[in-house]
């Protein structure tokens, strides 16, 4: 892997590894790893049971930008891909069952889509801080559910693009959580915002050429909108890491205010022989030249990140 790229480049790549870390937070580096380091368990609950995941909008958005967002969501529980559409996004979210499988519970997971809420009037303003994303986020349903916030181009948002491409979380909950008999009630969140003007090259590589380290030329996105793809890429990692580790004391590696979670554990990899700046081996499709390596509902195509597999040890792709 050395031979790929220089001592001052794979430095430059640790530095931005650090500067992305958040909590629980889809970072800004793509550092590639050659040994991923274990993931442990902290013995606290996994999301489990009927799941709905409820989309709230904050900003303009155009439907079929949306749509590319609502059919991932529907796409991962897709329980008849032909044989013409493998590998599937299904597929690829299975390798987070087996977290599941690992503990004493033997929990199972059902996602759904649940509720689209708009609000394209901006109704706390264009620059947000971490607790109105909060704020936002609670006015999905709070019980067995994850709320999705995703912000538009034009939105600000604390720490965007200067540490973090999005987040998970949980906050307290109106209303009874997903923990029986818990002290504190809590509901899981996400939050992602469209970097499309902001900062493409930090959150939306490699449809956009990176600001640091090589430079690639990018890869055409799947879907033709590089805010879009870029933001089904930060979703499925963050999804990732809230269903193994809602709560922070699930499985996650490092201190738990910025833990390497099931997909961050394997930053910047997509594909089969990745490195710094290179997202590995994808499929191309033959019409439009745009690069992807799952298929979805309703014909879609997605770049989705590598995950962690707690049964090999490794980063696993799906090509």
């Amino acid at each position: 892997m050395a031979s790929f790229v220089t001592q001052s480049v794979l430095k430059i790549f640790l530095l931005i590894s650090l500067f992305q870390i958040s909590l629980a937070g889809r970072k800004l580096s793509e550092l590639v790893q050659d040994q991923p380091q274990l993931l442990t368990y902290h013995n606290g609950p996994l999301l489990s049971g009927k799941i709905t995941i409820n989309l709230i909008w904050y900003g303009k958005f155009k439907p079929s930008e949306r749509a590319i967002v609502s059919d991932f969501v529907t796409s991962l529980s897709s329980t008849t891909p032909s044989q013409n559409n493998q590998p599937s996004v299904a597929k690829w979210w299975k390798t987070t069952e087996k977290y599941y499988h690992l503990t004493s519970k033997k929990s199972t997971l059902s996602l759904s889509l649940g509720k689209q809420i708009l609000d394209e009037n901006y109704s706390i303003g264009k620059s947000l801080k971490s607790k109105q994303i909060v704020e936002l986020a609670s006015k999905g349903d709070q019980k067995n559910a994850i709320n999705v916030v995703l912000t538009a181009s034009d939105v600000a948002v604390e720490g965007f693009c200067m540490s973090r491409c999005g987040t998970h979380g949980s906050a307290l909950s109106s209303s009874k959580g997903h923990i029986k008999g818990d002290k504190y009630s809590k509901f899981a969140y996400v939050w992602v915002g469209n970097s499309q003007t902001q900062c493409p090259g930090q959150c939306a590589w490699p449809f956009h050429q990176p600001i640091y380290g090589p430079q690639n030329p990018p890869l055409i996105a799947p879907n033709n909108n590089v805010g879009l793809d870029g933001m089904v890429i930060n979703l499925a990692s963050l999804f990732a890491g809230t269903v193994t580790n809602p709560f922070g004391n699930g499985y996650f590696q490092g201190p738990a205010d910025a833990p390497l979670e099931a997909s961050s554990a394997c930053p910047g990899i997509y594909g089969k022989g990745a490195y710094p700046g290179y997202a590995g081996n994808l499929l191309v499709d033959p019409t439009t030249g745009a690069s992807y390596n799952a298929h979805g509902d309703n014909g879609r195509k997605y770049l989705l990140p590598a995950l962690y597999d707690p049964a090999t040890s490794s980063c696993s792709t799906l090509v």
